[in-house]
């Protein structure tokens, strides 16, 4: 594809004018070629190498799998595809395989000859020993988040697929950190090193630290987080049952807030990110599965609860806010009197009476059971709660569409009357029902 093609649709879809320098030089970057391409979580990887990737499509559409991508989870595959597809079609076909999607829906789309794979690696290679995935004559392959995904356990999954894949001419890694490159990927020709954020566009993150009077450090996250009230926050513990306590102690005071962390089914991690993303819960209690491989836009500040085990978890935290956009990121650090930071972690002295909370309005979360495979869109959505929920278009937010469901960030004052009031109608000659999300 010609470069000035992506470049406008990804004004035109993704509200993308300019590169950063990263992406920019991914973009003169012709494949074939083995680049690795070290960025931090959040930084513009995901279009930097998807511009890479789709300049090297050439030929006729349902050919054959031209592209594959492999990401370690579910979340970061839906991420992909949504920056992927929309700069691909209509020239060429992409498709999204992942744990806890329906069998039938992707065997449907992998019948209708894909052009690029994006898919973790456990349901790649299902569907390669079911021989529904061909991909002999591949040529592009990307391994994003790599390490995290060696560190997850997949290096045996990914070295079988790369194994089916015998015409590799171009190949991308990316990772947030410098790693070991696995044997089975072979050797990288170019290093486009950006880990230091200082030309991706990143801001520097201030680091507080809170000091709490007792072991427990309930009650002062507590009056941290009403401080920070308005702000976007991410609140970091170290095991998923502190996760679970901290979450159900904000649920009981009425403190809106989702829960993220490995335990959880896909669904529920899935629907925890669309809260937080959309602003419906504005606090994210989270195990160290969110601090990389997510790219979740306008974090304003992090919260330690648990000091981090190490200072790669430090940094990884603490890189999910001062995030693009030119905001300096906050993060707070809770330190008990029987801890000390590690060596790795520095911290100026905080006061929880010195924070200035942000005026945000409240938000709820309507719930589609319709969506990408009903023929439903984002535009559609949009004028259908317009036109038939009485709402005006700067109240209509963050429109999240999935293959059968579909999620919408609403006034919270308005959420209940807009359900009624586009109860009796259709959307695109559908009956789909509209219901208020309840996050519990």
């Amino acid at each position: 594809m010609q470069l000035k093609t992506i470049l406008e649709r990804s004004r035109r879809a993704l509200g993308i004018d300019s590169l950063l320098p990263m992406q920019d030089e991914m973009a003169r970057t012709a494949l074939p070629a083995r680049v690795l391409l070290q960025a931090p979580t959040g930084s513009g990887k995901t279009l930097a190498f998807a511009i890479a990737l789709l300049r090297s499509m050439s030929g006729p559409s349902g050919e054959g799998v031209k592209a594959l991508v492999i990401a370690p989870t579910r979340e970061l595959v839906l991420q992909i595809y949504d920056t992927v597809r929309p700069l691909a079609a209509p020239d060429y076909k992409t498709t999204a395989l992942y744990g806890g999607h329906s069998f039938e829906t992707e065997a449907k789309s992998l019948a209708a000859n894909p052009d690029i794979v994006v898919g973790t690696p456990g349901r790649l290679l299902d569907h390669i020993n079911r021989r529904r995935l061909d991909l002999t004559s591949t040529k592009t392959l990307v391994i994003d988040e790599y390490d995290k995904a060696l560190e997850l356990g997949f290096a045996p999954d990914m070295k079988r697929i790369v194994a089916t894949m015998r015409h590799v001419s171009g190949l991308v890694l990316t990772s947030a950190t410098s790693g070991e490159i696995p044997d089975f990927v072979g050797k990288v020709e170019h290093v486009l090193d950006y880990s230091d954020g200082t030309q991706t566009g990143e801001k520097p993150v201030e680091v507080f630290q809170i000091d709490s009077p007792a072991a427990d450090k309930l009650d002062t996250v507590v009056d941290l987080l009403k401080a920070l009230s308005g702000h976007k926050t991410i609140v970091f513990v170290n095991h998923r049952e502190a996760a679970e306590r901290v979450y159900g102690h904000l649920q009981k005071l009425g403190m809106p807030s989702c829960l993220y962390h490995g335990g959880l089914d896909q669904d529920l991690r899935e629907r925890a990110l669309i809260l937080f993303s959309n602003g419906t819960a504005p606090v994210m209690v989270a195990t160290d599965l969110a601090a990389r491989g997510l790219d979740i836009e306008g974090v304003d500040a992090v919260v330690h609860y648990h000091l981090p085990s190490t200072p790669e978890a430090w940094a990884h935290r603490n890189g999910r806010t001062g995030r693009l956009g030119g905001t300096l990121g906050k993060a707070y650090v809770i330190v008990s009197e029987k801890e000390t930071l590690p060596d790795y972690a520095t911290a100026q002295p905080g006061k929880i009476a010195a924070i200035e909370p942000k005026h945000a309005d409240r938000v709820s979360t309507l719930y589609f059971n319709a969506g990408k495979k009903e023929k439903i869109s984002r535009g559609d959505i949009a004028g259908f709660l317009i036109s038939k929920g009485g709402l005006a278009p700067g109240e209509v937010g963050r429109i999240d569409v999935r293959d059968h469901c579909a999620y919408v960030a609403v006034p919270a004052d308005k959420a209940r009357a807009t359900v009624e009031a586009v109860a009796p109608y259709k959307i695109k000659n559908t009956k789909v029902r509209v219901t208020q999300l309840k996050n519990k």
